[in-house]
């Protein structure tokens, strides 16, 4: 019966969809988008749009929902929000991205038996994903994962929709999002990201169809990832100052120190 009703609020919503105001969309835009921290390092292996598809998706996130929370929004709110032209062309691209978010977003914990044993739990971010021919889309995450996308207390993060949306690349969003955690969703203060190079990788790379960690040159990944994100977060935030230093192991680079935070509250900061 429960579940009855729960169809019967997702068709009423599919007739209501397309009379959405304008003005909702733009308060939207302003809702705090809530992840995690342990969910963080997870989405690597996203791209650029699929990544801003999520942010929109756990921007729906309340902090009363329950785990079998349902959430419904529709692929013309999207576009607009992302500035995409409507037309057939940006409504398959978001029907893919959503494709992509269903794949590409396994989720491993590792368990604990009543008699001591140690496991491996592999499920996913969502527990499912449907969109209907009118561009509405319904979705809910997994009632495993529900209580970490739900934390909203001691660890989490959040940005606002309409800040997300500007970053061009996905390693600015990584960044970003590495700033907010880290910071205790507090800007204000500055922030030390002291991380080694695996770690860097996989915050901003993720892993293969394998699931093995991807893993690039050092260089290489400093000048296309790293560098990339803080140039962007410097332009994104005139008021940010961000200075990084390397982390050597002899001659190899074993790390990077990433540290952000306003002007007057960087002076005597000094990085060895």
């Amino acid at each position: 019966m429960q579940y009855q009703r729960q169809r019967k609020t997702v068709l009423e919503h599919i007739m209501t969809s397309k009379n959405i105001r304008e003005s909702e969309l733009l308060k939207r835009q302003d809702y705090l988008v809530v992840q995690a921290n342990d969910l963080a390092k997870a989405f690597g292996n996203l791209t650029t749009f699929q990544h801003k598809i999520l942010d929109w998706c756990f921007s729906y996130v309340q902090q009363n929902d329950k785990p079998e929370q349902l959430y419904y929004t529709n692929a013309g709110d999207i576009i607009k929000h992302l500035g995409l032209t409507d037309g057939g062309f940006n409504y398959r691209r978001i029907v893919k991205a959503f494709k992509a978010l269903n794949e590409k977003t396994a989720i491993y914990m590792v368990t604990e038996k009543s008699d001591g044993k140690t496991g491996l739990l592999m499920t996913s971010l969502f527990d499912h994903i449907e969109v209907v021919e009118d561009g509405s889309i319904e979705f809910s995450f997994h009632r495993l994962v529900s209580p970490y996308v739900f934390q909203l207390k001691e660890r989490y993060y959040s940005f606002k929709l309409s800040e997300l949306s500007q970053a061009r690349s996905k390693y600015t969003l990584a960044l970003m999002k590495l700033w907010n955690a880290n910071s205790h969703n507090n800007r204000k203060d500055t922030v030390v990201i002291d991380a080694s190079l695996e770690e860097w990788e996989n915050w901003f790379l993720g892993a293969d169809e394998d699931g093995k960690p991807k893993q690039w040159p050092a260089g290489r990944f400093f000048s296309k990832c790293l560098k990339t994100a803080i140039d962007e977060l410097k332009e994104l935030y005139p008021d940010v100052v961000v200075n990084h230093t390397v982390k050597r192991a002899g001659r190899k680079t074993a790390g990077y120190i990433v540290t952000i935070g306003r002007t007057k509250m960087l002076e005597g900061i000094t990085l060895n």
